[in-house]
């Protein structure tokens, strides 16, 4: 087998692992979103959905999807990444909301266009950190 070959299949993994886990940190973030929302105002409900599958999605990204130890370094390039997804999703969150998307979907299509581009930028920092440090 290729270089090539395994690297695809190493990817396609990652990327598998990465479905799963998403979806996990996703169920978490929306959940809580849909029970605050009825409570206090959509963005802040938003955020505090964003910051606890935060925490999850760390965890998981590291030891399961990149199969890399957590560390300082990965953690803060992970929340680098994030805080950039962050302002991604919730400047998503209030187009699709201005666009006249109900509040119970509007997140979907936030996720839509987040969880393709938040993988690249934490495959970056997770690949990133590893060969650092191995040198």
């Amino acid at each position: 087998m290729e270089i090539k070959d395994l690297l695809k299949r190493e990817t396609l993994g990652e990327l598998f692992r990465f479905g799963i886990v998403g979806v996990l940190a996703v169920a978490i973030h929306y959940a809580i979103y849909w029970i605050l929302q009825l409570w206090i105002n959509v963005n802040v409900a938003f955020t505090i959905g964003y910051v606890v599958s935060f925490f999850a999605n760390y965890y998981l990204s590291a030891h399961f999807t990149f199969r890399e130890h957590t560390s300082a370094e990965n953690g803060a390039g992970f929340a680098g990444a994030h805080i950039f997804n962050y302002f991604l999703q919730l400047g998503l969150f209030n187009f699709f909301l201005w666009l006249g998307v109900h509040r119970f979907l509007a997140p979907f299509c936030v996720f839509c266009i987040s969880v393709p581009t938040n993988f690249l930028v934490v495959r970056f920092v997770f690949k990133h950190f590893k060969k650092k440090s191995k040198q």
